[in-house]
């Protein structure tokens, strides 16, 4: 029976700039994070994949192998608006039960779209509304099967513009000649234990029983994964949000103490404002820094739960004085902050004699937060964070899809903090 429709949005940051520019339409693209010669491609358009360039090929190297490559600057608020119009036009259609990341959805089958005639005709339409919708350019690659798991392998085996079925049938044969590391769940690491347990083809890892499989994934999730594998529906434990941190690299300027103090402001305070939007409190902050000559210091304190980035600044400057002397003098190149120990708002429980303060400081906040969203980032802003306000833009991770309205800029608001009141109508005569 099949369950799950995948939807695989090719070379998506690349095909997204084809679709909104039209110069850059059949030719050769990668998409950086910054115009630097030393910067690695996030994402290469198919005319690029066709000379064999690779994700995270570096420009130079790029722009040696292909004369005449662009290079463009990644935009992601395009890519999430993007992301947004395709998930619109794919919800008209089918019911889209989990966004699996920004260039993936997963579409439940159930009823006729069951049959595999009829999932076939409604993945053509797919596509079809896709391109009469949102652009030629956005090419996907979709696959049908019986769990999430295989229609995903389907949409992996036939790219671009592929449409794979793999129903109960076709299983174990379609899959055997696909590469172990080719199975979602198998990295590097998961393929040398395969290989050290005598699993070395989809032949072997087919016959291998749930219980081997836990054994050599050390944890539940072979079993899950023999289930899948076999077609199965047994679903997988909803991802716990443990972390809200960011990081960045130091631009050859910013590489002193006080600029990456003044960076690690930066960081602290948008990662505050995302806890205070996410629903969390935080009881612990993490700092770490990376020097050039390779060391790496981090230290850690735990505190009362709290959504008070002046709380958090306070912990981060006691951090930082703990850093060893002999860091005095060393180059910092990145550094990073995170707040863990989170805990739901429904959850928290506030300290009897600091109720009122802390009612007072979530008042205050929420005006920063607001002001931020209404006016865009960095409208206002805790002193410690002067001079790197430039640092930490909005990126897009495979687990999250940032959400401009919080990170950047509201476009709702119209730069109001009030909506504005319509004219009364005329009085009646």
């Amino acid at each position: 029976m099949l369950r799950a429709l995948a939807i695989d949005f090719n070379s998506f940051f690349a095909s997204v700039e084809q679709q909104d520019r039209p110069e850059l339409r059949g030719k050769p693209l990668i998409v950086v994070p910054v115009l630097a010669e030393t910067s690695g491609a996030i994402a290469i358009s198919l005319e690029a994949k066709q000379h064999g360039l690779k994700r995270n090929c570096r420009v130079a190297e790029a722009r040696a192998q292909i004369p005449g490559l662009i290079v463009v600057e990644s935009r992601p608020e395009l890519y999430i608006a993007y992301h947004r119009q395709l998930k619109e036009v794919v919800e008209s259609l089918a019911f889209v039960k989990k966004v699996q990341s920004i260039d993936e959805l997963e579409c439940e089958l159930s009823g006729v779209f069951a049959e595999p005639p009829r999932a076939l005709r409604l993945a053509g339409e797919i596509r079809a509304r896709i391109y009469e919708k949102v652009g030629r350019c956005l090419r996907c690659s979709i696959g049908i099967g019986p769990n999430w798991f295989l229609a995903k392998l389907a949409s992996d085996i036939m790219k671009p513009d592929g449409l794979v079925l793999l129903d109960e049938a076709d299983i174990p044969e379609k899959i055997l000649p696909i590469d172990l590391g080719d199975f979602t769940g198998i990295g590097e690491n998961m393929a040398q234990r395969l290989r050290a347990a005598g699993i070395t083809n989809v032949t072997q890892l087919y016959a291998a029983d749930s219980a081997r499989l836990r054994s050599i994934w050390g944890s539940v999730e072979g079993a899950r994964f023999h289930d899948w594998l076999h077609g199965g529906v047994q679903e997988r434990e909803p991802v716990k949000h443990s972390t809200v941190g960011h990081s960045a690299v130091l631009s050859p300027d910013k590489r002193n103490a006080p600029a990456a103090l003044a960076v690690l402001h930066r960081l602290l305070q948008k990662a505050a404002m995302r806890l205070r939007h996410e629903g969390f409190f935080a009881g612990g902050l993490r700092l770490s820094v990376s020097y050039r000559d390779g060391t790496e210091w981090s230290s850690d304190l735990r505190f009362n739960e709290t959504q008070d980035t002046l709380h958090f600044i306070h912990v981060l400057n006691e951090l930082w004085s703990r850093r060893p002397q002999a860091h005095a003098t060393k180059a910092p190149m990145s550094v990073g902050i995170i707040l863990h120990q989170l805990l739901a708002s429904d959850l928290h429980t506030a300290d009897l004699f600091e109720s009122a303060k802390e009612n007072s400081r979530s008042r205050l906040l929420g005006a920063v937060d607001t002001l931020n969203q209404t006016f865009g980032k960095n409208s206002v802003y805790f002193g410690g964070a002067h001079g790197a306000t430039a640092y930490a833009p909005m990126r897009i991770a495979f687990t999250r899809i940032p959400e401009p309205e919080i990170e950047e800029i509201d476009a709702s608001r119209k730069r109001r903090l009030r909506p504005k009141k319509e004219p009364a109508p005329p009085p009646e005569e």
